[in-house]
């Protein structure tokens, strides 16, 4: 959801992205990892450039190895500071965050400025909502390297085929590289330096449907039911900012939705959950308890002179938290507290740029103050304004948990930066509903997945704009597989919901939805894995092979997770990796569909799927069924997690990650068992569904995991 007017590229960041004249000196250069290193500039100082990626510091562990070789060149003059690291060697390059234009990012430039950017450019925006001062390298070889420029500052990224280069209007900071053997090993390291996500609320992975705005609390029954009625799976249910009294954040407009808690109450009755619209401005209006408190407890960013700083967004004029303060967030984090009371399930911070109607800039100007304290120094907007997103959704997390320390948070984010992953889940922001947007969601996902953020996903349909049915269902088809997975659309268009585009769409939609209700146990699967690694769910082609180079800039198809390959039906000729696929077939006439994409697992893999609900509350396990691919030696092998689905028991081992194997056991058949288990949680002894696809046909059979499992090929 965003203001109806474009934020203008041609008035933001013009720092030239060429390396500063003026060399600086490294006066540190250490290890704080295994393949990790930090450098460290003269004239750095952690008081002039806070360390807001990484979610610790890290203990320096010993000198570098002689043998290392990646070392940046740092620049700097009186305005800016900068850092390049040019290789030997051709190298293709990938990250940046949040950015538009291909896979593959060499010979790109991007602005890291938050930037409100409704309908930006699908293909070369340079600046979009969020900034990712980071980008990994991967050599012919397959083995990679990253560079972490540790720095918030206003600034630019950019590549060719064998430098990065970043250049700040800041001060000093430094920079660290991770050098391992595979991107993926790379992305761990990254996870290492900035956390990783958290693990999410099981019902956060089912499907979730928006609008801006569902206008009443009447209308969102009517939503809630039918789904239902259409036995359409679906999990959620937001509400933009029209719920609120004149867009008073943390109000309820007492005409339209009178009785909040009432809702929320139905909408959990019918298994749904809920989540809420809360931007950062608060209206300045004495008598409105938000601002009240606010001011009294002198929580707001102030300008040049000293005054609050005034902007206008939704409410009209507005004030803003400065974040960077504990005591602000804090005041913010308490907020919350009553909302929360409402049975409000999560969060959904949005124009935390943040957004401003009335600056030149769109945002505020660039020397308003942010006081600091705790860890973060003073210092103006132009350090701040890129992690202002993240500092909210902090503080918007520390509220959720206040009030319900024994359930996770869900927080969506449309601002954010490197290492925000820490604290909520983010959107790919206000795209269109057209083919180029269509085709655009699966590099920009991919990218933020390579660059530490697992959990993301863009409007499904578009945002903005009027699909034709063809591309809703096209949208819907793929965008099922991807982490975050949410329909979206802007006030004034025609209905998104999937009814709504006639029965072949609606058609396809349910059997979309279907295929992604029946692999929940696979993605929450992976999403353990992300949470605990920093590797991304939705991944490129080339991480199947990182030699191959054909498959570097493929960016029409993509990997769920190691086992599962996703080539949309619009795709055309898409470069595979090398070794077995098997097309497979999850719900009945999803092959034959003509807007399903075909799903096809890795010879070796497992991939653990359950039944059809219609929401998570529902024991999706019973049936547990494993979708089996055998490799050359006739041999596969996956993961199974489980858990409650909330709360963290997990985190003191109330969990099972199951380790299954299939191996031939000399007898013509294929014995499938539990291997090996990680957790204390029990896993029941069910009775467990085995299919093994082959070119020649589907092998069948159940049984028990635990005493294993004998299937006749």
């Amino acid at each position: 959801m965003s203001r109806l007017f474009l934020y203008l590229s041609s008035v933001a960041l013009l720092v030239s992205v060429r390396p500063l004249h003026a060399d600086v000196a490294i006066t540190k250069s250490y290890s704080v990892g295994d393949g990790i290193a930090c450098f460290v500039p003269d004239g750095y100082d952690p008081a002039k450039t806070p360390s807001l990626a990484l979610q610790k510091e890290p203990d320096a562990k010993g000198d570098l190895p002689s043998s290392w070789t990646l070392r940046p060149v740092f620049t700097g003059d009186a305005q800016h500071a900068g850092a390049s690291l040019t290789v030997t060697g051709p190298v293709d390059f990938y990250g940046g965050g949040e950015v538009t234009g291909p896979l593959r990012r060499n010979g790109r430039t991007i602005n890291l400025w938050n930037s409100d950017s409704f309908n930006y450019d699908p293909n070369n925006k340079t600046e979009l909502y969020q900034s990712h001062p980071w980008m990994m390298g991967v050599r012919p070889d397959g083995t990679a390297f990253g560079v972490l420029f540790d720095s918030s500052w206003k600034a630019t990224l950019g590549t060719t085929d064998n430098a990065v280069t970043y250049t700040s209007q800041g001060a000093p900071f430094r920079v660290f590289i991770i050098d391992r053997d595979s991107p993926q090993a790379v992305l761990r390291g990254l996870g290492e330096l900035t956390g990783t996500m958290q693990m999410p609320p099981l019902w956060a992975l089912g499907y979730q449907q928006c609008r801006w705005s569902y206008t009443s609390a009447d209308e969102v029954r009517r939503i809630a039911d039918t789904f239902r009625k259409e036995t359409l799976p679906c999990d959620v249910i937001w509400m933009d900012i029209d719920y609120m009294n004149g867009y008073r954040i943390f109000s309820f407009n007492n005409q339209t939705f009178p009785d909040p808690h009432g809702l929320n109450d139905y909408l959990h009755s019918q298994g749904f959950h809920s989540v809420w619209m809360i931007d950062p401005g608060v209206k300045f209006e004495t008598g409105y308890p938000t601002y009240d408190t606010g001011e009294k407890a002198d929580v707001f960013v102030k300008d040049k002179t000293g005054a609050d700083f005034h902007g206008s967004v939704w409410p009209g004029p507005c004030v803003f938290p400065d974040f960077t303060r504990p005591e602000t967030r804090t005041w913010w984090a308490g907020n919350y507290q009553p909302f929360l009371e409402q049975g409000v399930d999560g969060v959904w911070n949005d124009m935390n740029e943040p957004s401003v109607f009335d600056s030149p800039t769109h945002t505020m100007p660039e020397d308003t103050e942010h006081r600091g304290g705790g860890d973060l120094p003073a210092g103006p907007h132009l350090l701040y304004h890129n992690a202002y997103g993240m500092l909210m959704v902090r503080a918007t997390r520390e509220g959720l948990l206040q009030k319900r320390p024994d359930s996770r948070p869900f927080v969506l984010s449309r601002a954010n930066f490197l290492g925000g992953q820490r604290y909520a889940a983010t959107w790919t922001g206000d795209n269109v509903s057209t083919w180029d947007y269509l085709k655009a969601s699966i590099p920009m996902s991919l990218t933020l997945g390579l660059s530490g953020q697992p959990f993301s996903g863009p409007d499904l349909g578009g945002f903005s704009g009027s699909p034709t049915p063809e591309v809703w269902g096209n949208w819907i088809a793929m965008g099922t597989f991807f982490p975050f997975c949410r329909g979206h659309a802007e006030r004034g268009t025609p209905s998104k919901e999937p009814w709504a585009f006639g029965p072949d769409v609606e058609k396809a939609a349910r059997i979309a939805l279907g295929r992604r209700y029946r692999l929940l146990p696979y993605l929450y699967t992976l999403f353990q894995h992300a949470s605990t690694t920093g590797e991304p769910i939705m991944r490129p082609l080339f991480f199947a092979d990182p030699k191959d180079p054909a498959l570097r800039a493929e960016q029409n198809a993509f990997l769920v997770g190691d086992n599962l390959l996703v080539v949309p039906k619009w795709s055309g000729q898409v470069t595979l990796p090398k070794g077995s696929w098997t097309s497979i077939s999850l719900v009945d006439d999803d092959m034959n569909n003509p807007y399903q994409a075909d799903l096809k697992i890795r010879g070796g893999g497992i991939v653990p799927t359950g039944k059809i609900v219609q929401n998570t509350g529902e024991n999706y396990l019973d049936p547990l069924t494993l979708y089996i691919a055998l490799d050359d030696n006739g041999q596969a092998k996956g993961d199974l997690y489980e858990d409650a689905g909330d709360g963290f028991g997990y985190q003191k081992g109330d969990y099972a990650l199951e380790h299954i194997t299939a191996t031939p056991n000399g007898a013509g058949k294929e014995t499938v068992k539990i291997a090996s288990k990680d957790g204390d949680r029990a896993v029941p002894d069910r009775d467990v569904q085995i299919e093994i696809w082959t070119a020649h046909g589907v092998h069948t059979g159940h049984g028990s995991l635990q005493s294993g499992i004998d299937i006749a090929m």
